[in-house]
């Protein structure tokens, strides 16, 4: 789809966790906003002469009634950040979007998806329109954070696990205390393993979705393509920086 600027309006905000808010917007003209799960959009703030653009991943799967949700870390000092984390519901925003070509089919392959943080929103996106769709393809979720406080989407990631034997949700700390009985240290030192396991359990070469931070994206891609030796066009990212 070709990206609208449009009126979205915010419906409803929570707190994911200590540092990221959640915020469900809905296009005032009521149109659905048809995006590709993975997409993205640009928020247009109203912080100066000029509008200050920021762009964030969708974080739901595509809808029919003009709603979309976000998940925004607060940055220490990031003017757009704190704006997001202090807006109300009731508030419009103008947004430009949908953008991006980091997308999976909602019938798609076997997949690994790989995320720090809010990389988890557009993973998220593609989770939940797959599985909507009665997707039976494996899809395992690998996601590191600092601590459990951080681990955004926790609760539902692990619901979905359990309702739906497609889904597998792996966390890892890289700084976890000593009652913290899961996995440990970072996404990269997992994805081996876990790459190896998915190609077994699909009889075949699974495609890896990978988001957040340049370091971390680098990182893991450079592990899939040497290696793990995974075909270039199975490797997916996504930079946040």
């Amino acid at each position: 789809m070709q990206p609208t600027t449009f009126e979205a309006k915010l419906i409803r905000a929570r707190a994911l966790t200590p540092s990221v808010r959640e915020l469900v917007f809905e296009r005032a003209d009521g149109e659905p906003l048809r995006h590709e799960p993975g997409q993205w959009i640009n928020l247009m703030l109203p912080l100066g002469e000029q509008p200050l653009k920021r762009a964030y991943s969708i974080a739901s799967a595509p809808r029919s009634d003009g709603r979309f949700e976000l998940a925004i870390t607060r940055v220490e000092g990031g003017v757009g950040s704190n704006y997001l984390h202090a807006i109300e519901p009731g508030q419009s925003l103008l947004a430009v979007g949908p953008h991006g070509v980091f997308t999976r089919p909602v019938d798609g392959p076997p997949s690994l998806f790989v995320a720090t943080g809010t990389g988890i929103a557009p993973l998220r996106s593609m989770i939940h329109a797959a599985v909507e769709a009665g997707s039976g393809a494996p899809l395992w979720v690998l996601l590191g954070v600092r601590e459990q406080e951080d681990l955004v989407y926790r609760d539902e990631l692990e619901a979905l696990a359990l309702r739906h034997s497609t889904v597998r949700f792996i966390p890892t700390l890289s700084r976890a205390n000593e009652a913290w009985p899961g996995r440990r240290g970072y996404v990269q030192t997992h994805v081996g393993s876990l790459y190896g396991e998915l190609c077994a359990a699909s009889e075949g070469e699974p495609h890896v979705f990978v988001c957040g931070l340049d370091r971390m994206v680098t990182a893991v891609k450079s592990l899939l393509r040497g290696d793990l030796n995974a075909s270039r066009k199975h490797v997916h990212v996504e930079r946040f920086d």
